[in-house]
């Protein structure tokens, strides 16, 4: 027991230091556009454009540290392909860690974390991001847990126990309630946007450092391949027209990035993640609702080929 502490201890500790990490080469890089701009007003030069500036949290949509199922250990994830796309790519302090769920990003110290590096000035150029991304949900459904979910196939059984669904679901939205609440205490107007994954193709397929998430607890529930792809549409449509919702209610300031539908099957590494180009285009997703919502600051180039696609 006390081995399992250390190790988690360790664990936490290196995802805190990289984390740390991360926000002080995003205040290096706001100084350097800081700078920039302070110059150009010494010249009298009109700087009448610049890079969105923006805060992420999420899952491994947003921090995927592999190249589809392994080597080379590179971010490949929606961050870093959005962090390529534009004239000027977007400067993104990006808090996001592989594996978490949505109750863990909106948790008390996670939240503690997002209070603090949007209440610092040194972190924007405006005072506060121009946008915040979010990715989250897959997490708090996807894993072992999954099977909660499922009715028992005997013949008569519907597959999603869509009772039972609904009640995560609704964990979910809660936690996508209390974004747009502390992002009206802390930034208020600050824009949200969020994604709803795509249909992932539960075949066991996994990298070897996590993973299956789907197909043991379709099995475990006796519902064949075939099936489980059904079920897996139907739970990933049912996400979508919650955060439908959510997009509809103005007050909320959210956008829904529409990203369901897109992944050929040859696009999926395993069974929730896509390969590089597969988070390229989910990236150019992003790229393309951030265009509309800052037609000044983004416009959409076709990037360079992702490494590994």
């Amino acid at each position: 027991m006390d081995e399992q502490i250390f190790v988690q201890s360790e664990v936490q500790k290196r995802i805190d230091d990289d984390i740390k990490q991360r926000i002080q080469m995003h205040r290096a890089n706001i100084n350097r556009l800081a700078v920039s701009r302070q110059s150009a007003h010494t010249l009298s030069v009109e700087v009448s454009n610049r890079p969105l500036v923006m805060l992420a949290q999420g899952d491994s949509w947003f921090d995927y540290p592999l190249s589809g199922n392994g080597l080379p250990l590179v971010d490949t994830d929606v961050i870093a392909q959005l962090r390529r796309i534009g004239d000027m790519p977007p400067t993104i302090l990006n808090l996001a860690h592989y594996g978490e769920a949505a109750t863990v990003e909106m948790s008390l110290p996670k939240q503690e974390r997002m209070i603090a590096v949007l209440s610092d000035k040194d972190n924007w150029l405006n005072g506060k991001p121009d946008a915040i991304l979010f990715s989250a949900g897959g997490n708090d459904i996807a894993g072992e847990q999954f099977c909660i979910f499922l009715d028992f196939n005997d013949g008569q059984a519907q597959g999603l126990n869509t009772d039972r669904f609904g009640k995560a679901l609704g964990m979910v939205e809660a936690c996508y309630l209390e974004l747009f609440a502390l992002r009206d205490r802390v930034a208020p107007g600050v824009p949200i946007f969020g994604h709803c994954y795509d249909f992932p193709i539960p075949n066991g397929s996994h990298p070897p450092c996590a993973g299956p998430w789907l197909k043991p607890s379709l099995d475990f529930c006796n519902w064949p391949a075939a099936q489980g792809k059904i079920i897996a549409h139907e739970a990933l449509a049912a996400f979508r027209d919650m955060l439908v919702r959510l997009e509809g209610e103005p007050r909320n300031n959210f956008t829904m990035v529409d990203t369901q539908g897109v992944l050929s099957t040859a696009e999926w590494a395993n069974e929730l993640h896509p390969v590089p180009s597969g988070f390229q285009q989910m990236a150019r997703k992003f790229a393309a609702a951030l265009a509309q919502k800052f037609q000044a600051q983004m416009s959409i180039t076709e990037p360079p080929a992702a490494p590994g696609s």
